[in-house]
């Protein structure tokens, strides 16, 4: 629904929609390597799909957290790449999972990752290239 507000005299609209959030973590270490990417580099790597996802009319908004990725004895330094289905530019929910999925996969295959996991509102998505487990999971 949208209504609109007034604050001294500039018009604010309130434009509002069923609530989507989603995120996935991605862990800093390539595979279960001791090769690491850099956060700027995960991040103009997210605006290069996000670029791509535009031309296809769909804009994607992302925030991006540090966070670490804690099983036993692991312990790797990862970001929390979260999204909303934003108002100004919404998208039917299907379709913007299908688009998250590809942009995760897409990050995984660049950054060497083994799985990711999306995790939906209503549902929880993992990727995987292999059964490997982090050998200090196993380890522990």
């Amino acid at each position: 629904m949208d209504r609109d507000f007034y604050h001294n005299k500039i018009r604010l609209l309130n434009k509002s929609i069923s609530t989507f959030q989603a995120y996935f973590i991605l862990g800093l270490n390539r595979g279960y390597s001791n090769e690491t990417f850099t956060k700027n580099e995960a991040i103009l790597a997210l605006q290069n799909e996000q670029k791509k996802i535009a031309k296809a009319k769909n804009i994607i908004s992302a925030s991006v957290e540090d966070c670490s990725i804690v099983c036993m004895g692991q312990n790797e330094k990862s970001l929390k790449i979260s999204f909303i289905n934003y108002p100004v530019n919404p998208i039917e929910i299907e379709e913007l999972k299908s688009v998250l999925l590809k942009l995760m996969e897409n990050l995984m295959v660049k950054f060497d990752q083994n799985r990711c996991v999306l995790v939906c509102t209503d549902e929880t998505i993992m990727l995987s290239s292999s059964d490997e487990i982090d050998p200090k999971i196993k380890n522990c």
